[in-house]
Formats: C-alpha cells, structure tokens, sequence
C-alpha cells in the first residue's frame, strides 16, 4: 500500500536583494508555479515591492527543499521563516502558486513581529483580500 506523504506547510518572510531589479518578481513567480508544480507544492506569494511573504505548502520532503532552496536564492535576503509546520489539509489547492502585490507595506512588516501562529492567521486572512494571479 503506497503511504501519502505528509503536507507540510512553511510561512517565511524575506526581502527581495539590493541588487535584483523588480522585473525579476515576475521571472520568480513565473519559474516557481513551474518548479512547484513538478513537486506537488501549492502556495501563494505576496510583494510589497520590497518584502516577499510566501505561504507553501506540500510533500513534507518537497516543501523543505524548497525552503532551503529559497534561503540559498541570491534574490532573497533576510529569509526569516515565521511558521513551519505538519498541515492536516492544503489550503491554497486551487492553484500551484497564486501571487499579488500588496500596496501597504505595513502589512508584511506586521508578521515578522506577530509571532508563528498569529503570523499564519494574518498572512490567511489577508487572502479574502488579495487580487489573485493563480
């Protein structure tokens, strides 16, 4: 009988490098629902035009290989994981990697201080909200 991995899910915060330009935002999300979908792992990515904010979720395995892949990305600085955790069941099944900008900035700046858990709930509450490109 074939065991179905455990989901994992990973909320991380960082910021986009002095030296990338902002065009590569596009080239990341774009390769990311590529990468993401070949490894089973859905998610969604919020920009504020500074900060990144992605919630992934999938195969335990998967999902922390993508997080170290993301801590090494010369694109990202400052990778600061807010919540990681078991995930009894996906929340963002609709698509591989949803993705939006924000125009406040405070409100990523907000979860680097909330604490994991009431990060989770703010970046998940924010979805309703957002204008989705999934």
């Amino acid at each position: 009988m074939n065991k179905v991995p455990e989901l994992h899910e990973v909320l991380y915060l960082s910021t986009l490098a002095p030296d990338a330009p902002l065009k590569v935002v596009a080239s990341i999300a774009s390769q990311a629902r590529k990468a993401n979908q070949a490894a089973g792992i859905t998610g969604l990515l919020v920009f504020d035009g500074m900060q990144f904010c992605q919630h992934i979720e999938g195969p335990r395995k998967a999902v922390l290989a993508l997080t170290e892949r993301i801590r090494q990305d010369p694109r990202h600085v400052d990778v600061d994981i807010l919540y990681h955790g078991p995930l009894a069941q996906r929340r963002f099944r609709h698509f591989g990697l949803g993705y939006t900008a924000v125009e406040d900035v405070d409100v990523l700046a907000r979860l680097r201080d909330a604490g994991a858990d009431a990060a989770l709930a703010q970046f998940l509450a924010l979805q309703p909200t957002l204008d989705l490109d999934g």
